[in-house]
C-alpha cells in the first residue's frame, strides 16, 4: 500500500515581543493578559520600575517596549532617554492616563515612536502597537492636528496651560512636590543635588510668574490632582 506523503507543518506566525513598564501591578497583568491574546503579539517582560526595566531589557529582546509616564523613582520620560541611548532601534510607545497635549511631545522628544493614552479602546491600543511596530509613530488625530497646526503657523512649542513652559526637568521637580516630597526627597529620588534641586524650584517660580514657595507647592499639590484619574 502506497503511502501518502506527509504534510509539511507550516512554521507558527512569528510574534512581535513586547515589554511593559508599568507600576501599577493589577493593570500591567491585566494589560498584559489583553496583548497575549493577540495572535501575533506577547509579552516577553514586565517592570513597575526604571530601574528594572533597564536592567531586564538587555535578556528580553523586546520588539517594542510599553511606558507608562508615571513611574516609581523617575519619570517615564526620562526612561525613554535611557532606552533610546541603550538601544538606538528599539522602538517605545508610552501608554499612560496622563494628558496627551502635555506629555505627548515630551515623550517624542525624548524618542518614544508614539502616544496613547489609557482610556482608548483595547483594539486602538493594538493598533497604536501594530502601527508602531511597523516603523510608524501614533498619535492620536487631536494630537496630529496640534502639532501640524504648529508647524503651519511656525509656532514654539509652547500653548495653553504655563507647565508646558518647564523643561522635563523641572516637571518632575515640580510633580514631585505636588506629590508632598520635601527638596531631601526630590533629591533621593531624581539623584541631584539639595542646590540643584532648588536652582529648578527657582526656575519653575519664574516660568509660573509666582512669588513664593507656598505659592508653588499649592500650585503643584493642585496641578497634581488634575493628573490623577
Amino acid at each position: 500500500m502506497r503511502k501518502e506523503p506527509e504534510k509539511k507543518r507550516m512554521p507558527a506566525a512569528q510574534k512581535h515581543s513586547l515589554y511593559l513598564v508599568e507600576d501599577h501591578p493589577v493593570t500591567r497583568e491585566g494589560l498584559a493578559r489583553l496583548i497575549n491574546f493577540e495572535p501575533d503579539l506577547h509579552v516577553c517582560g514586565q517592570a513597575g520600575s526604571s530601574a528594572q526595566a533597564l536592567a531586564d531589557i538587555p535578556a528580553a529582546k523586546p520588539s517594542l517596549v510599553l511606558v507608562d509616564i508615571s513611574l516609581a523613582g523617575t519619570s517615564g520620560i526620562e526612561l525613554i532617554k535611557d532606552i533610546v541611548a541603550r538601544h538606538p532601534v528599539l522602538p517605545v510607545l508610552v501608554l499612560s492616563t496622563h494628558d496627551e497635549t502635555l506629555y505627548a511631545e515630551r515623550a517624542l522628544r525624548a524618542g518614544a515612536k508614539g502616544y496613547i493614552m489609557k482610556y482608548e479602546s483595547t483594539g486602538e491600543v493594538m493598533r497604536a502597537i501594530r502601527k508602531v511596530l511597523r516603523g510608524g509613530i501614533y498619535l492620536s488625530e487631536r494630537m496630529e492636528e496640534r502639532l501640524l497646526g504648529r508647524v503651519a503657523v511656525g509656532r514654539p512649542a509652547v500653548s495653553g496651560s504655563d507647565v508646558e513652559r518647564l523643561s522635563d526637568r523641572e516637571l518632575e521637580v515640580f510633580t514631585l512636590l505636588g506629590q508632598g516630597q520635601s527638596t531631601a526627597q526630590i533629591s533621593a529620588v531624581l539623584h541631584i543635588s539639595g542646590s540643584t534641586v532648588a536652582t529648578h524650584r527657582a526656575h519653575i517660580m519664574e516660568k509660573l510668574q509666582l512669588e513664593h514657595s507656598r505659592e508653588l507647592v499649592r500650585r503643584a499639590v493642585a496641578w497634581v490632582q488634575t493628573q490623577e484619574f
